[in-house]
């Protein structure tokens, strides 16, 4: 293993910190459908070394954010609206379960955390790029508070898919309120450790964002 993806005590290694960034420039359409990933001038932008860019590469294609072309290069994937409605009917069922099993398993870290970030989200911007991005930290929070490794792995690979869909389609309006309240209720349920509650409150928050999705592209379309 190269130098610059090893772990190092207290610190994201390289390779994470490259894959994060990437992603998350991905999922928020910054970097559009189709662009082209070059590695040079990812690891100029991001000041990183090509080792740790190439192996983000590398996950970012087996999770379906990215695809290879023989002699082309990378490119972000790009991105097909009919998809949310296949995602969104796997994650109901998983988000359900990983927040039932955060109201069982979640440490008092676990719930500072998550109040944390929903007071973010609550009294910070309204901007759909921001909104979007803490509502992703908050999911990710509750998949950490679950305290399953392959419920959280698989979970953040479908929020990535879906998430890019949802912000491709709702980035010119605002954050809606209700959404916001949603969520609130899916950590509340958590931090008094009720799994029912929990597993209900997230898949009405999923299925409720889901719906202002397809409500968007219909609008769109008419």
């Amino acid at each position: 293993m190269s130098r610059s993806t090893d772990a190092v005590p207290g610190r994201e290694r390289l390779v994470d910190q490259a894959y994060r960034q990437i992603r998350d420039a991905i999922v928020a359409v910054r970097l559009e459908p189709g662009r082209p990933l070059d590695e040079k001038a990812l690891s100029a932008s991001l000041g990183l070394g090509l080792p740790p860019i190439r192996d983000a590469l590398k996950r970012l294609t087996l999770e379906k954010l990215a695809v290879t072309y023989p002699h082309r290069g990378t490119f972000v994937s790009r991105i097909n609206i009919a998809d949310e409605a296949r995602l969104t009917e796997i994650r109901v069922e998983l988000e359900g379960l990983a927040a039932a099993l955060a109201a069982e398993r979640a440490t008092d870290d676990d719930h500072a955390t998550l109040l944390a970030l929903l007071d973010d989200l609550e009294h910070g911007s309204h901007e759909r790029a921001d909104n979007s991005e803490l509502d992703a930290r908050v999911h990710r929070a509750i998949y950490s508070a679950a305290r399953n490794e392959f419920l959280e792995a698989t979970l953040n690979q479908y929020a990535n898919l879906a998430l890019r869909i949802w912000n491709f389609c709702l980035q010119e309006q605002m954050a809606d309120d209700e959404h916001i309240r949603s969520q609130r209720a899916v950590v509340e349920a958590i931090v008094r450790r009720d799994p029912l509650a929990a597993r209900l409150a997230a898949e009405q928050h999923l299925r409720g964002f889901a719906q202002e999705v397809r409500s968007t592209v219909l609008a769109s379309r008419s």
